[in-house]
């Protein structure tokens, strides 16, 4: 399944007026389990870090959720974020401008290819690196990329059914993946190759995930595939199952999963 043609229909509808932007961003933080795990792991990092000048890369930024939640953190932390997509970029960089949070700065670069040395205190990777075919590539562009002592957070699929694959026969649910996940070893020794000095993996997407993920992203993006007409009936369906979602995301983020379709991945320079 593509995920584009749905994203632009949103984009259509959402960039209209900056209040329709923030409601947009609001939702997603409320439906998308993998924003729940990503902000708690931001707000662990932020600690001590609120009141300090901080250098972010938000590589990958897609609608710029992400850069939005980290602007909102604090004033003084300057977030670049980078996404090879240029109406993205530019839609992002005009909301930004319009609502004046003028810490942040969208362009357009390739993971592959970009590289600044030593010059961020944390890089934030979501949804990105299953796009990727040279990974490591990338890997090691955020260890030159880190300031000493910096981190990098990734949030990615699993091999363990990420891209909705259970069995060698299936393909990924989404098309524009070029890998159906990581093995949570693999990742720690491809970060751990690129130069990280230290690495910690958990599984996000456990058992309440899946559930909650299905429920909240998956039907609803097939339906959407079917027709746009669907678009008229989400506030319905969301209206029976947003409750439960909710339950299963708050039991997905405070408990410890044996393995899970999702990866939160913390790596150290």
């Amino acid at each position: 399944m593509q995920y584009d043609p749905i994203k632009r229909v949103l984009g259509d509808v959402f960039n209209k007026t900056p209040f329709l932007r923030r409601v947009f961003y609001n939702l997603l933080d409320l439906l998308l389990l993998r924003t729940w795990h990503v902000h708690k792991e931001l707000r662990t990092w932020a600690t001590g870090r609120r009141d300090k000048e901080q250098r972010i890369l938000d590589a990958g930024s897609g609608f710029g959720q992400y850069t939005y939640f980290m602007t909102g953190m604090s004033r003084k932390w300057n977030v670049l974020a980078v996404d090879v997509k240029e109406e993205q970029v530019s839609d992002c960089n005009q909301f930004f401008r319009a609502i004046g949070r003028n810490n942040v700065l969208f362009k357009i670069a390739d993971l592959v290819q970009f590289r600044q040395p030593e010059s961020y205190d944390l890089i934030l990777s979501v949804d990105v690196m299953e796009h990727i075919l040279e990974d490591v590539d990338v890997f090691r562009n955020f260890q030159a990329s880190l300031r000493p002592g910096g981190m990098l957070l990734i949030s990615t699929p699993s091999d363990q059914g990420g891209s909705d694959v259970h069995e060698d026969s299936e393909t990924s649910f989404i098309e524009e993946h070029v890998r159906d996940g990581y093995n949570i070893r693999e990742i720690e020794d491809k970060l751990k190759l690129a130069g990280f000095s230290k690495v910690e993996a958990r599984y996000s997407y456990g058992k309440p995930g899946q559930v909650s993920w299905r429920l909240s992203m998956k039907y609803p993006m097939l339906m959407l595939n079917v027709s746009k007409i669907f678009f008229i009936l989400l506030p319905f369906y969301y209206l029976l199952t947003f409750p439960i979602s909710l339950v299963l995301n708050w039991r997905d983020v405070n408990g410890k999963h044996p393995s899970g379709t999702g990866l939160i991945v913390k790596a150290w320079k």
